[in-house]
């Protein structure tokens, strides 16, 4: 598909961050292959024949808000920047995201699994995640020269939004990456897969799924459950929700808050009205 090699290299130069790319090129791929759509069909389409076949294959991968709004978003980038032609799916475009609360894993569900783990190196990735409240992304990216041990600070580049931030190091976390860091020698980043390079983000999920049934933990958590739940042990340990918002990098400090809802602390100290009868 040279039409879609030479959409991700455009957003390459126009410097989209790489989890932007992976997904969008990954959800068209999609579309066009499932679809039968090629170069020659897409450039004369028009919104009243390309929308239909977009809300059948929506409904047929059964996608929810965010993967409807990036499908559609990336289907929309590529027409302006393959076609130069300027489409209007705002008609299908979700207007309304359901208000879910987070799944949180407890303290001893993290320990449980993290125990699980008997590879070194799969456990210094979940631990990391863990540690740092990290997005997967952004442990992906992370570099050797990003830790600095001296100041025990790990500095997290062009995250989500493509702002920078800096969060602390835990000294056990440094302590497991440098047991980790002396057998498996990376080069540049600080996860590297088998022929170097960053480390694949199917791989890392799949290290969580599999850890997860061998720790037996049964409730529905994924790679971001442990960011989740990082945010809301820190909360319940009395850490201000300002620096929480800091260290997560969130932008409105409503985003942190959400974490207020699924604190056992919050809830539990809150003082119910039969108290007073």
């Amino acid at each position: 598909m040279e039409y879609l090699n030479n959409f991700k290299t455009i957003m390459e130069l126009k410097r989209y961050s790489s989890n932007t790319i992976v997904t969008y090129v990954g959800l068209l791929k999609t579309f066009f292959e499932s679809n039968h759509l090629n170069s020659h069909k897409l450039e004369d389409a028009s919104e009243k024949e390309i929308i239909p076949i977009m809300i059948a294959h929506i409904n047929a991968r059964n996608y929810g808000y965010t993967s409807q709004k990036q499908f559609i978003s990336a289907l929309r980038l590529f027409f302006m920047e393959v076609f130069r032609k300027k489409m209007d799916f705002q008609s299908i475009y979700p207007t309304q995201k359901p208000h879910s609360l987070p799944n949180i894993l407890s303290q001893s569900e993290i320990r449980m699994l993290l125990k699980s783990v008997s590879n070194l190196k799969h456990k210094a990735m979940l631990t990391t995640i863990y540690a740092l409240g990290l997005r997967s992304g952004e442990l992906l990216r992370l570099k050797i020269s990003h830790i600095d041990s001296d100041r025990m600070l790990v500095s997290i580049i062009a995250s989500k939004g493509k702002k920078d931030r800096i969060v602390m190091l835990p000294p056990k976390l440094l302590q497991l990456l440098r047991k980790y860091f002396k057998e498996y020698r990376p080069t540049n980043y600080l996860f590297e897969g088998r022929q170097g390079g960053m480390y694949s983000s199917a791989s890392l999920n799949k290290v969580f799924t599999m850890t997860k049934q061998r720790a037996g933990i049964i409730k529905h958590a994924t790679l971001h459950t442990l960011r989740h739940s990082f945010a809301t042990h820190l909360l319940e340990k009395g850490t201000d929700v300002r620096i929480i918002q800091k260290l997560l990098g969130h932008n409105n400090i409503g985003t942190t808050l959400l974490y207020t809802k699924v604190s056992n602390n919050v809830i539990g100290q809150v003082r119910s009205p039969l108290e007073d009868l």
